[in-house]
């Protein structure tokens, strides 16, 4: 599949579930309450809707890069989906999540927080403190460049993790 269609794919909910549960990558996401805990598995490198999600969730445990738009066809959210399909691997290393929020009418507790206009790319640190904010598609060496500077990155590094 072609990451354009992909990308359409999971903007519409056509195949998100079904190709992170074949995916050799899934990782075990929890949800629930503490007395029941429900494993969905997920994929690293797939796109996630942020209508119910909250930064709070990957405080300490992810950086979030989130691409803002007011349609799935802004031509800019979707070549800004195909620069972070193109290369999954330096985003992995960095415990990246790619998270997207395409309707501006929702108010989603992500937008809500960060107020976007138009399209944007929001980098979060681990700390939940925005590292990158550019009202246009950037290419995953330059995230990786900003990610890199975080200084909880930096730390990172310097353990070796």
């Amino acid at each position: 599949m072609r990451p354009l269609s992909l990308i359409f794919a999971l903007v519409f909910g056509a195949a998100g579930m079904a190709t992170a549960q074949e995916s050799g990558d899934a990782v075990a996401m929890a949800a629930g309450d503490a007395s029941e805990t429900e494993v969905t598995p997920v994929s690293p490198t797939e796109p996630r809707n942020a209508a119910d999600l909250t930064l709070e969730e990957f405080l300490w445990v992810a950086r979030p890069i989130i691409v803002f738009a007011d349609t799935p066809a802004d031509p800019r959210f979707i070549e800004q989906m195909e620069l972070l399909a193109e290369r999954p691997e330096p985003l992995i290393e960095r415990d990246v999540v790619v998270l997207f929020d395409t309707d501006p009418e929702a108010r989603s507790a992500i937008r809500t927080a960060l107020r976007p206009r138009g399209f944007a790319v929001v980098v979060v640190a681990k700390d939940g403190t925005v590292g990158l904010r550019r009202p246009s598609p950037r290419d995953v060496r330059e995230i990786i460049r900003a990610i890199d500077n975080f200084s909880l990155r930096q730390e990172e590094l310097r353990r070796g993790e």
